[in-house]
């Protein structure tokens, strides 16, 4: 597609990276991802996106803005209380960029509308706080053959990957790093255990990082590799992480063949 003369100014930045170029930005203009969740994670990754000029959005999110969400969740504002998540977020970003298109889901994914509602995305991000959509994503981004890129955050650390088994070995899925949830009560959740929330900022920011470079196909992915960031320690760690053959998502004797009798 030919850029417009606003579109040249707005990402000139963009532009004169020989890795982007023109090009690389009516790519982007042309892409869609679909965002899962509106919160920690999505505010910044929403804001990116939109700035980046990715050329539509969709928003996955059923809650309301609440004032506890406002430490971290920078895309809300204090006029938004009480606002669903999705139209709150879906303002802000026409405010940033009128190029972009916005749909808005407001549900909590499960088993009988995930497939539908990730049609039609290039990329799905996970930006959700509990581990039954986070499973689930996992599975049908691997039935629907959706590139999904995951983080994750709790106090002071934070976790990222791109995962796209459906690519064949040697790329691994989530399950292959985590193969069921935790019991409950094991892992606390952020409004049990807390959070800092600039590390939302900090996670969110290179969740979009990394969406944008699936989308351009620039650099390289973390796919097969397991980000971890420590506030505290001001330290990044990459653990590689493989392929499992008996994973039941991705392996040999997948257990999960359709999402009909999936426990999310």
């Amino acid at each position: 597609m030919d850029l417009t003369d606003s579109q040249i100014d707005r990402y000139a930045r963009h532009i004169m990276l020989r890795e982007v170029g023109g090009e690389g930005q009516s790519k982007l203009l042309s892409s869609a991802v679909l965002v899962v969740g509106a919160g920690g994670l999505g505010a910044p990754l929403l804001l990116y996106l939109a700035a980046a000029g990715v050329g539509r959005i969709g928003i996955v999110d059923d809650d309301v803005v609440d004032l506890s969400n406002l430490q971290r969740q920078v895309i809300h504002d204090t006029a938004g209380i009480g606002v669903s998540k999705v139209d709150s977020a879906a303002a802000r970003i026409a405010a940033i960029n009128p190029d972009v298109k916005v749909d808005i889901h407001r549900t909590r994914l499960n088993r009988s509308n995930v497939l539908d509602i990730l049609a039609g995305y290039d990329v799905v991000a996970d930006g959700t706080d509990n581990f039954a959509t986070r499973f689930l994503l996992n599975d049908a981004c691997f039935l629907a053959g959706k590139v999904l890129v995951s983080a994750a955050m709790l106090r002071f650390d934070g976790q990222l990957s791109t995962f796209k088994a459906h690519l064949g070995d040697p790329h691994p899925c989530y399950r292959c790093v985590f193969r069921e949830p935790p019991p409950p009560g094991m892992v606390p959740s952020c409004s049990e255990g807390g959070v800092l929330g600039a590390l939302a900022g900090s996670m969110g920011s290179l969740q979009a990082v990394e969406v944008l470079k699936e989308l351009l196909g620039i650099g390289d992915s973390l796919s097969g590799r397991l980000l971890m960031y420590s506030a505290l320690e001001t330290g990044f760690r990459s653990v590689k992480i493989r392929r499992d053959p008996d994973c039941p998502t991705c392996g040999t004797n997948p257990a999960y063949k359709d999402l009909s009798h999936h426990p999310f």
